[in-house]
């Protein structure tokens, strides 16, 4: 057993929390490492566990998780008897699938150290385990990620291992509670707790939260925890909350003001570098931090720039660091992998990736993050910053800015009590070098033109995300200096914009490519860019031979429009293939079940049928209301129901 944190009058300290901690969990934070309480867990658990709803806002790394894990287990199993077969006492709520798979690793992390619990989650495979009463108290989680399995399959899980905690994402969480055979009675349910909440409503989960809320019982303890609660807290605080208890701890910054919302071993700084240096600022940037970063995180603004950097990148930064990708669209299993494979990776390593990662992600070891372009949202500035200098880790921060009026967004910064100071270390690059790194990239980029078209779409897509920014005074798409942008990203030609009408400058970008022969380095999508060029160059020998609907335009080179064409028949046919291969594995698994497991995969599947069925006719009926006048909520016994977050 662990020897337990030292006793002593400290606020902070575990064995003086009020009501007390169980001894199992005193020898639990005492084995992570935390010798005493955090400043938001020192004010937060107490609240939490003496059934005080609770609005929570703190620093990023600041120890929110344990904050309400620690209550949530304590309640459950403070129970004065068991919890039904089915019956759900807790909910937490995580907007992204790594937060949630990071929130339950912690959360089993924690209840290996209670023997009924770890019992129920990791039985032994040789069933030698030692025999817990019927009645011993514990706590089952159930992880929900959709993506990495289906609802059927959720569902057939929480039947057989009936957990009393559910954390997930929103979408996943709603199906699962639609199930008849999903109990969150008054009688049981305990604990909401939503993690992350503003993040929750910025990425779209209104409907959902609200469907899921009405789900649950109104008599319950809910807890909202975030960086920047109060920029949503005219939104959130309308979940049910009954008189809630405000924790806001800020970290005091050097003029004594206690306003700042970053850790304060986080350094946070600016770097002014001309559109032509842009991404060769990056290797100087990493080469003059010491000792070197072992963990650092580029934050870009779209998806397609992730796919684009991740293939240009590794040619101007060079072998000493690995570059992994990962954004919102990689399926959850690459998401996955790529985020694992960034956590452990034992040599200097980046995450080029988007803002799926600027929130809630638990990653202590990240010493330097770059925002590359700096966020559509301002609010998001200080999440991403917050991924360095994690749990009194020391880290810096460095956001990106072009010459000009985006040094503005200094004072922008300032007015919003987010200072940022300029990056400490003098970068000195010349338009030669600049100029040398575009070259090799270009290179690497004509030997495949899948690299080309990645290139145009995501300078795209870089563009409306530039053209969208909240701070629209200072990111002006007037003042984007084209040429200069063109060559740092790369690429062969500016694709042809809305935006970029006004440009009178050189399109091509000083580089000469000859579009006919520019091959596609994939054989079958080379083999199908020349069909199609075949086919253009005969219909335009033959106007007449094919009718208006399929005759060539005359607007551009069918050989440029080759790049961008979707090949509608070819998608069908990999569709096709996946859906063959899918059903084979499906017949394969069938087969090798035996009759009882047949029976109960038919059960769940009709079970899953069952549920889409009424949520169908719910739907129904409430657009029918809608339409004759409008849905009205009630109010009930115990106060006004809850009416939507605007």
């Amino acid at each position: 057993m662990a020897p337990k944190p030292p006793s002593g009058t400290s606020a902070r300290a575990w064995d003086g929390v009020n009501p007390p901690l169980s001894d199992w969990v005193l020898d639990a934070v005492s084995s992570m490492g935390f010798t005493r309480m955090t400043p938001v867990q020192a004010s937060a658990i107490p609240l939490f566990m003496a059934h005080k709803d609770v609005v929570v806002e703190a620093v990023t790394g600041s120890g929110k998780t344990l904050s309400f894990l620690i209550p949530v287990v304590e309640k459950l199993l403070r129970l004065e008897e068991p919890m039904k077969k089915h019956h759900v006492g807790a909910i937490i709520i995580s907007p992204t699938r790594e937060l949630a798979s990071q929130i339950y690793n912690v959360l089993t992390s924690l209840l290996a150290f209670h023997p009924p619990s770890a019992a129920a989650i990791n039985p032994p495979e040789d069933g030698n385990a030692p025999r817990q009463k019927h009645s011993a108290l514990k706590v089952v989680p159930q992880l929900l990620l959709g993506g990495s399995t289906t609802p059927a399959e959720d569902l057939s899980s929480f039947l057989k291992r009936s957990p009393n905690v559910l954390v997930s994402t929103p979408g996943r969480l709603l199906e699962l509670l639609s199930s008849p055979h999903v109990y969150c009675p008054q009688s049981s349910f305990e604990m909401l707790v939503l993690d992350e909440a503003d993040r929750l409503l910025d990425l779209g989960f209104k409907e959902t939260l609200q469907n899921i809320l009405r789900r649950l019982p109104k008599q319950r303890r809910t807890g909202l925890f975030s960086a920047s609660v109060s920029e949503a807290v005219d939104q959130i605080v309308r979940v049910g909350l009954r008189n809630p208890v405000k924790v806001m701890v800020k970290v005091k910054g050097t003029a004594g003001v206690q306003d700042k919302r970053t850790p304060a071993s986080l350094q946070m700084t600016y770097l002014t570098t001309p559109p032509r240096h842009k991404f060769l600022a990056l290797k100087h940037i990493l080469t003059s931090i010491e000792p070197t970063p072992q963990k650092t995180i580029f934050f870009v603004s779209t998806c397609s720039g992730v796919d684009y950097l991740s293939a240009v990148l590794p040619l101007i930064l060079g072998d000493d660091v690995s570059l992994i990708p990962l954004h919102g669209k990689h399926q959850a299993n690459v998401r996955q992998k790529n985020f694992t494979r960034f956590i452990n990776s034992p040599t200097p390593a980046i995450l080029l990736t988007t803002d799926v990662a600027s929130r809630g992600l638990d990653i202590p070891s990240v010493d330097l993050v770059v925002q590359i372009d700096p966020p559509s949202d301002p609010k998001t500035f200080i999440h991403r910053c917050g991924r360095a200098g994690r749990a009194g880790r020391r880290g810096i921060s460095v956001v990106l800015l072009h010459p000009g009026r985006e040094e503005d967004y200094v004072s922008f910064l300032e007015v919003r009590k987010t200072p940022v100071a300029p990056f400490p270390h003098p970068i000195a690059i010349s338009d030669a070098e600049a100029d040398e790194a575009t070259d090799t990239a270009r290179q690497a980029i004509l030997k495949d033109r899948t690299l080309h078209d990645r290139g145009q779409r995501a300078f795209v897509s870089w563009l409306r995300s530039y053209s969208k920014h909240q701070a629209s005074s200072i990111f002006r798409v007037s003042d984007i200096d084209w040429e200069a942008l063109g060559k740092a990203w790369a690429l062969l030609r500016l694709p042809k914009m809305p935006e970029s009408r006004e440009f009178k400058g050189d399109r091509t970008l000083g580089v000469n490519v000859e579009w006919d022969k520019f091959a596609y380095k994939d054989k079958q999508r080379e083999k199908q860019r020349k069909e199609a060029l075949q086919e253009a160059a005969e219909a335009a020998a033959n106007p007449e031979s094919k009718p208006p609907s399929e005759q060539p335009s005359n607007k551009r080179r069918a050989s440029e429009s080759v790049a961008w064409s979707n090949n509608i028949e070819t998608k069908n046919k990999k569709l096709k293939k996946r859906e063959m291969k899918h059903a084979r594995r499906e017949k394969d698994r069938w087969e090798a079940m035996s009759a009882e497991e047949k029976q109960q995969v038919l059960e769940t599947r009709k079970m899953v049928e069952d549920i889409k069925a009424k949520n169908d006719e719910e739907r129904r009926l409430r657009l029918a209301a809608a339409k004759a006048g409008g849905e009205k909520n009630k109010a009930g016994d115990d106060g006004e129901e809850f009416q939507g977050f605007d």
